[in-house]
């Protein structure tokens, strides 16, 4: 069985709320996930309703207070998939809680089908659309896309500017 701190230790690793102090049910909910605590019965929804019931009212948090009281409610729905007592999913509950680490969630995975590379390559790029970028493939900003107006009083095709006051 892991001991107490092990558990409060994990509590600030999934808690961003108040520096690790707090809570919510978002990071409650990645936390069992990652641990492993869900199964057919025990889901989300139902650590959803034990959050409502331990919360403090008024607030959207728990701490390391309310902790053991929300596993004893997750505890209730937990032992229907494991088949054994309350006292054993409350254990059985820390003890994966407490060996959890915060696994990368919603990270960015490359492409496999390999289409992504034309499109990221700027010298395949026709048209107007060619126009955006240099010989080196970086942006041109606003002027690759917009045609800039000469706004210097000549009218546009007058080859002659500068020469009027000339004589």
């Amino acid at each position: 069985m892991a001991s107490g701190g092990d558990i409060k230790a994990t509590f600030k690793l999934f808690a961003t709320k108040n520096n690790g102090a707090e809570a919510t049910s978002k990071d409650i909910t990645r936390w069992c996930t990652d641990a492993g605590v869900f199964g057919k019965t025990c889901n989300s929804n139902n650590l959803d309703i034990a959050f409502s019931k331990v919360k403090p009212k008024g607030k959207n948090t728990i701490t390391v207070k309310e902790l053991d009281a929300l596993i004893a409610e997750l505890a209730k729905k937990y032992k229907d998939d494991k088949k054994c007592d309350e006292a054993e999913a409350v254990t059985k509950i820390k003890e994966k809680m407490s060996n959890t680490q915060p696994k990368g969630h919603g990270t960015t995975k490359t492409s496999k089908t390999g289409n992504v590379g034309k499109m990221t390559d700027a010298s395949q790029y026709t048209g107007s659309h060619k126009e955006r970028f240099d010989a080196d493939g970086k942006g041109k900003g606003i002027a690759g896309r917009e045609e800039l107006a000469d706004n210097s009083g000549y009218v546009g095709n007058y080859k002659g500017e500068g020469s009027f006051d000339q004589k």
